[in-house]
């Protein structure tokens, strides 16, 4: 799915209105409905109030009111007309109100504003302020929606909250934000409702189609997507009859030091899972006995150092090579790590301690080599980039950065985890759950990827293969198992699971 700006949303509506013979009015009175629908099929007759600005998404509030009158809900409406000037659609659904007003309780503030009641009996519509919002809300607006979110009523937002922009918030008043119990937005959901600090405004976020024109849609290029499994499934690469071992890659993964041979043997586990041919672990001689007997298909490679990696290997052998899990940081690792990372002959997964030794030596960035693969989580992309005080959209617009200045595949983890592209593009994941918010997950992520590229998926494919894979896999985990109990070597169980769904 293709996530359009608000610029580009805009340009959607009018394209629409140009060349499918619909009055932008009409548009309008389309998205109410979905929007009345929704609210019937989630709420039975009850008391509301709505909350309507002076720009079209107070229109679409005041359309809204209107058919939910229709449909014996008893309604209040605010109208806040402070500059006496509405926008033509919110005027022209004013008149159709007005026309309707022995049905709705009609209020149009310009001046001063009593606040009606707001109890848990009641559901508010906001139709404030939607994507064409461009500085935070302040003044009267600001103390209105402190008092909305100070109540015990249910809240319905249409298209986004009130007070939250459409794509960058990092300037915005939290406090001046509506928090929404239900958020239903047009057409796609808005880059903002990807990021975690925008959740507790969205609540439950619904998407409405109101049959927007699909030749746009399909023309233009925007700056991020929402992978789903048919973009995942176009991209899988099956196994010939006669393939053999030899014909499905061969993996190396440096991993593990004295205490940490379980990140080694998820990473190990999960890169078998992802269907390689073999697959090499370089560990300390202390991981030996543990790793041969939980990854028995694997091949150990023994460290020079019996406790941690120190020295760097020949990567000739190999299809692709995975570096970071249970590494540490001790400086004979650090070294060897960067050392690695210099005469890597293949393509490259780096996480966990590998990331972490760059983000204590951040001159050692410059070495990175092209095309490779970093999947940080937020502490660790911090510690590549520096602090990102101001949100998570400031964390993505860094990582985004971080991958076009070093031509690399970021993987910024979290729920929808972001693959930023070295072209400046984003993906976002659809798969996941917060049952993966858990030790390890990151490891088995990162031994997916490696068995994939392994297998001779590009870069990309792999990151876009691998984190849907992952997630889904979780999900389905968390399905069989519960959120709360899920654990990383879950995951690993379900990827034959996840694999299948993929195959059908």
């Amino acid at each position: 799915m293709k996530i359009f700006t608000s610029t580009q949303i805009k340009d959607w509506d009018r394209y629409t209105t140009e060349h499918e013979a619909v009055k932008s009015i009409d548009l309008m009175e389309r998205a109410a409905r979905a929007v009345t629908d929704t609210i019937c099929e989630e709420w039975s007759p009850m008391r509301v109030v709505v909350f309507a600005g002076p720009g079209n998404n107070g229109g679409d509030a005041l359309a809204v009111a209107r058919m939910l009158a229709d449909r014996d809900f008893k309604v209040e409406v605010f109208l806040f007309n402070i500059h006496h000037t509405l926008a033509p659609d919110c005027a022209t659904n004013r008149q159709r109100l007005m026309a309707n007003g022995h049905k709705v309780a009609f209020t149009e503030v310009s001046v001063n504003f009593d606040p009606p009641v707001l109890g848990a009996d009641t559901l508010v519509v906001d139709g404030l302020f939607g994507a064409g919002l461009n500085k935070p809300l302040s003044g009267g607006f600001s103390s209105l929606v402190k008092y909305i979110n100070q109540s015990d009523a249910a809240v319905v937002s249409i298209d986004l909250p009130s007070g939250l922009m459409p794509e960058d918030n990092t300037y915005s008043v939290r406090t001046n934000i509506v928090r929404a119990t239900l958020t239903l937005t047009f057409q796609q959901p808005k880059l903002a409702m990807f990021l975690a600090d925008n959740q507790p405004y969205i609540g439950r976020l619904r998407v409405l189609d109101i049959r927007l024109a699909r030749a746009y849609a399909d023309k233009t290029e925007p700056p991020c997507t929402l992978l789903d499994e048919a973009d995942v499934r176009a991209l899988l690469r099956h196994r010939d009859a006669f393939a053999h071992k030899g014909d499905m890659g061969h993996a190396l993964l440096i991993a593990g030091s004295y205490g940490m041979s379980g990140a080694a043997i998820l990473a190990a586990r999960a890169c078998m899972r992802a269907g390689v041919g073999k697959l090499t672990v370089h560990t300390p001689r202390a991981n030996y006995a543990v790793m041969q007997t939980a990854v028995p298909e694997a091949i150990m490679q023994i460290a020079d150092n019996d406790m941690r990696f120190s020295n760097p290997v020949d990567t000739t052998p190999y299809s692709a090579v995975g570096i970071g899990p249970g590494l540490g940081t001790d400086e004979d690792t650090a070294l060897a790590m960067i050392a690695q990372l210099r005469r890597n002959a293949c393509p490259t997964v780096i996480d966990a301690d590998a990331l972490n030794i760059l983000g204590n030596h951040r001159a050692w960035m410059q070495q990175l080599p092209k095309d490779c693969i970093l999947t940080p989580h937020p502490k660790e992309l911090e510690r590549l980039t520096g602090g990102s005080a101001n949100g998570c959209y400031d964390r993505l617009t860094k990582a985004s950065e971080l991958a076009a200045h070093h031509q690399a595949y970021v993987i910024l983890k979290g729920h929808y985890s972001a693959l930023c592209l070295p072209s400046g593009h984003i993906i976002f994941n659809s798969t996941g759950n917060a049952g993966m918010a858990t030790a390890g997950s990151g490891d088995v992520l990162t031994g997916i990827i490696t068995g994939l590229l392994a297998r001779g998926y590009s870069q990309a494919h792999a990151c876009i293969v691998g984190m849907y894979i992952h997630g889904l896999a979780g999900d389905i985990a968390a399905r069989q198992l519960g959120q709360e109990s899920l654990i990383a070597s879950d995951i690993i169980q379900y990827l034959p699971a996840a694999w299948r769904q993929l195959d059908r």
